[in-house]
């Protein structure tokens, strides 16, 4: 039996997606509440939801990893945005007489949005609830073996699928969320790690994959304000910046996420799609993590890791949000 290190249960902690057409607005005014996104860009994101039927892959894919998880626990699932909620999660651990959980959450990296943000939720949905469980989130595991070789066979799988003839020319195009230029440097307890874990990440990737193949690393799904600075290359830009080099193909390597996002199915099924094939340029996307076999063994592999120290608590801090204009 694998040691749990005194937990007595999972807690695994996501996003959140809607699941009808009539979920897509309330959940995105959760996403961005305080953030002063105008209702255009909220308009705008939800025709990207209801082109997919008001439905984000996000919560049947934990639904998914859940089952296929195999821990000698109760495991829990509470998200940041949408039901199942946090804050309602924990209220059940507490009366089912939890005392201590471990929380697998389902991203992997060090920035404000990936981890402190998570934290600071845990932190809320306990504040909440009298008598909540001790909750220790677990590490990061961007580099862990179960995640690099989950990425690296999918990878693998997605070159397979590109035309002979442009295979071997193919370049490995590493996707995360861009996220302002501010956030990223206070990434992490000394800045930059949100970047650096990235590259590290892909590097593992491609040296399971092919280790002198070309790689990139590039962002995608921004959704902030243009006068304020965000991680750059866009995926698109950069495919239309490969083209012009004479680069024939590529395949879209997601690292940064774990299981499939709107953001995935959409600026990439969709958006960079679209791009490649008005260039003429051969396109193939890796899939995410998901329950990949590797993946969903490595939750128990964190599980019997020592518990993690605490982050520092100037550790990724809350980004200062510009005021919003008069009329936003």
């Amino acid at each position: 039996m694998v040691s749990t290190n005194g937990y007595d249960a999972l807690l695994v902690v996501s996003f959140g997606g809607p699941e009808k057409p009539d979920d897509v607005m309330p959940f995105l005014e959760n996403v961005v509440r305080g953030r002063g996104v105008p209702r255009e860009r909220l308009l705008e994101v939800e025709a990207h939801y209801q082109g997919f039927g008001g439905v984000s892959p996000i919560n049947q894919q934990c639904r998914d990893l859940i089952a296929a998880l195999d821990v000698d626990l109760p495991v829990y699932w509470g998200n940041r945005n949408w039901h199942p909620f946090l804050e309602d999660t924990v209220r059940q651990m507490k009366e089912d007489g939890v005392r201590k959980a471990a929380a697998f959450v389902t991203a992997a990296y060090s920035s404000y949005s990936s981890c402190r943000q998570y934290l600071d939720d845990i932190a809320r949905a306990r504040a909440a609830v009298s008598g909540a469980p001790e909750i220790v989130k677990l590490r990061h595991y961007y580099d862990h073996p179960g995640f690099i070789a989950a990425m690296a066979d999918h990878t693998r799988q997605a070159l397979d699928r590109l035309p002979a003839g442009v295979r071997e020319q193919a370049r490995l195009v590493f996707t995360a969320h861009s996220i302002p230029v501010s956030m990223a440097r206070t990434a992490g307890p000394t800045g930059g790690a949100y970047e650096a874990q990235l590259r590290r990440a892909a590097e593992l990737v491609t040296a399971q994959v092919d280790e002198g193949r070309s790689w990139d690393l590039v962002w995608q799904s921004r959704s902030g304000p243009p006068q304020v600075p965000w991680l750059e290359p866009d995926v698109c830009d950069h495919l239309e910046a490969l083209h012009a080099e004479g680069v024939p193909s590529a395949v879209l390597v997601p690292i940064g996420f774990v299981s499939d996002h709107m953001e995935v199915v959409y600026d990439l099924d969709v958006e960079a799609a679209a791009t490649a094939e008005k260039l003429g340029m051969a396109l193939t996307r890796a899939s995410t993590a998901g329950t990949h076999p590797r993946f969903v063994s490595m939750v128990s592999e964190l599980l019997a890791e020592p518990e993690p120290a605490p982050c520092a608590a100037t550790c990724c801090p809350a980004p200062v949000r510009p005021a919003a204009r008069p009329g936003q």
